[in-house]
């Protein structure tokens, strides 16, 4: 099989993706010239990026009774500080978004650099995982979903060669497992005012479901459920969510416990531009965790590889002795508690195709390359305006070796408002990892249960 390489895929139309994994001698790569996930494993030439050497092991600090972390970078001061009134010095390791955001809270919104640290790191059994996906996982004709997957699960592209490979590694990239949590909502006013929505969520893989019917496993790619606890007139609703690979000849089902009617319906709004759980307008279901769903309503094309200051190792926004209003402020949250650092990112940018819709007519997304998540993301409208831009909190959860959010926030440049969610900071416990999950508590009959108030 013919190598392919990022000129090759650049040069290729984005309407007809090729369907080849690599080669062994190109997935050989991961682990030598490039991280076990399909990072550069170098550092950049004047070494203000660090080579990665492994990431944060378990080993790295301490973490509570509640699952918040000690911070390993407690002592560390910020290089420098990029504020409204200097960024054009820093301007080409700036996103669109980040220099629109300084440009619309001058006062306030700043971007404190702080030393570049490659903490990422997996288990062992997902790096391996990651490098079968290299070997066999393909996109269907179209894009919208991945076969010869089911037997790694996680990091379907770990050495991509188009946009949409890079979409579906932040899609199928490794979260910790089974896991619980206990996270909460905020949409504020213009003037900082606020209420806390309160979720417990569910999240369970398939390879971990041991009472998972073959048939359903094999398209499956993961559950999720979630149910509201807060305020009390949303108290008890839950959202149960079944996403597959084959997108295309099975799509996202979903369904909504509605506690008031004590009802369980199909909920195929819960997909796609659909509103976000009681976003107050702000968010749509496909913003959540940056990106997620089914890729089809776009055409998505690889910008390529830049550096860029991206939130970074934030241990202090998820710390337990920060509180939500310390957190959330007027226009944005708090900037001053956040840390950036310059990392590489693949760019891709998704422009919606002719006859399909959306609210957002192109979108632009910036992944980090050692775990693929999507760090910031920008917005535009139909008129080409950019309208939100997105910004997720990253840090390497080092006690149970999975890459994840503090919290992730979109701003919506229009009305001054923004929201944020996946703060945890104040519960009692956060998240439990390698939880116990049966597939029976996953299904629509399981829903009226879960929405006792």
């Amino acid at each position: 099989m013919m190598l392919r390489t990022l000129v090759t895929a650049l040069a290729l139309a984005v309407s007809s993706y090729s369907v080849a994994a690599v080669s062994p001698a190109e997935a050989d790569k991961l682990g030598s010239a490039l991280t076990p996930l399909g990072g550069e494993l170098a550092g950049n030439t004047d070494g203000s990026i660090p080579a990665w050497t492994g990431g944060l092991g378990p080993d790295a600090g301490q973490m509570d009774a509640g699952g918040f972390l000690s911070n390993p970078f407690a002592s560390e001061q910020p290089l420098f500080t990029i504020t409204a009134d200097n960024y054009t010095q820093y301007e080409s390791k700036l996103a669109p978004g980040q220099i629109a955001l300084l440009k619309r809270y001058p006062q306030s919104f700043v971007i404190k650099v702080y030393p570049s640290h490659r903490t990422a790191r997996v288990p062992q059994a997902i790096n391996e995982a990651a490098k079968r996906s290299a070997l066999n996982t393909q996109l269907l004709a179209g894009g919208n979903g991945l076969k010869n997957f089911a037997d790694s699960r996680y990091y379907a592209f770990p050495i991509p060669q188009n946009g949409l490979e890079v979409v579906w590694n932040h899609i199928t990239r490794y979260r910790g497992g089974n896991l619980k949590r206990n996270i909460v909502q905020a949409t504020p006013q213009a003037n900082g005012s606020f209420t806390i929505v309160r979720f417990e969520d569910e999240v369970a893989s398939p390879s971990n479901m041991p009472d998972l019917a073959p048939e359903r496993a094999s398209n499956a790619l993961l559950f999720f459920k979630q149910r509201v606890t807060a305020p009390s007139r949303l108290a008890g609703n839950v959202l149960l969510v079944h996403d597959t690979l084959d997108q295309v000849a099975e799509p996202r089902m979903a369904w909504v416990y509605n506690a008031g009617q004590r009802r369980v319906r199909r909920a195929p709004q819960v997909a796609y531009d659909g509103p976000g759980t009681a976003s107050d307008g702000l968010r749509t279901s496909d913003n959540f965790d940056m990106f997620n769903g089914s890729p089809d309503r776009y055409d998505w094309k690889l910008i390529g590889k830049r550096e860029l200051y991206i939130p970074y190792n934030n241990y202090e926004l998820d710390s337990p002795k920060v509180s939500y209003e310390q957190i959330l402020q007027a226009g944005h949250t708090n900037q001053q508690l956040a840390r950036y650092e310059l990392h590489r990112v693949w760019e891709v940018e998704a422009t919606l195709k002719n006859g399909e819709r959306n609210i957002y007519a192109k979108r632009r997304f910036y992944f980090d390359e050692d775990t693929w998540q999507i760090a910031a993301s920008e917005l535009y409208d139909g008129r080409g305006q950019l309208w939100r831009v997105g910004q997720a909190m990253l840090l390497q959860h080092y006690a149970v070796e999975a890459p994840v959010y503090a919290f992730e926030a979109l701003y919506d440049l229009t009305v001054g408002r923004y929201l944020a969610i996946g703060m945890k900071n104040e519960e009692k416990v956060g998240v439990l990892y390698g939880t116990e999950a049966s597939a029976k508590d996953f299904t629509p009959a399981a829903l009226r249960n879960a929405g006792v108030r």
